[in-house]
């Protein structure tokens, strides 16, 4: 599955907001049901004892809507407690940075974070800054950066989004229900040619 079509299934997952004041129904609410393992109280990645997600929205003028997404696995110190991890790739398509290391080693040590296509170095940057910050014996950080299609409606070339905004989406991840839709790394996301 690529990170985009990840972002489509599971970024907005629980609260039915879209970044407007109308609630929109869910997937679920119209009959759509994935897998066979019931939700939890939120139908949210949040239902995960832990974990925390925030987000981080750009709208500026008519060209720019785009976003990132941080899901912190745990609110402890990440690097210190790393957590167990895999990767498995269904569509190539996708960019994904720290593949490798998931891979080698079995655990993630950083934030995971979502962001466009061609703001993923950018991400990096700011998972890796994140981190320094909170580990002054850190020598190695591995980014885990994922990316979504908003290209279409977003200004990507621009490359507008800084590694101080995507910071404010790690530092703003929470408990409880995630805001959807719209916003973060899903605000300009296209999804087999659709909004995701």
């Amino acid at each position: 599955m690529t990170a985009a079509l990840i972002a489509c299934l599971s970024l907005g997952l629980p609260l039915s907001q879209t970044g407007q004041d109308t609630p929109k129904k869910r997937p679920r609410e119209l009959g759509v049901v994935v897998g066979f393992l019931p939700t939890g109280p939120l139908n949210a990645i949040t239902d995960v004892p832990g974990v925390l997600v925030g987000h981080f929205t750009l709208d500026r003028g008519k060209d720019v809507h785009t976003g990132a997404t941080a899901i912190l696995p745990h609110g402890g110190n990440l690097y210190e407690d790393k957590v167990p991890a895999a990767i498995y790739v269904g569509n190539g398509f996708g960019k994904l940075m720290g593949v490798t290391q998931v891979r080698e080693l079995g655990e993630i040590e950083t934030p995971i974070v979502l962001t466009n296509t061609l703001n993923v170095p950018t991400g990096a940057d700011a998972v890796i800054g994140w981190t320094l910050d909170r580990n002054e014996n850190a020598r190695s950080v591995n980014a885990v950066v994922g990316e979504t299609n908003d290209g279409f409606l977003n200004d990507i070339r621009g490359r507008h989004l800084t590694a101080e905004m995507i910071t404010q989406a790690i530092d703003s991840a929470k408990k409880g229900p995630v805001q959807e839709g719209a916003v973060g790394a899903g605000r300009g996301t296209v999804c087999f040619g659709r909004k995701g």
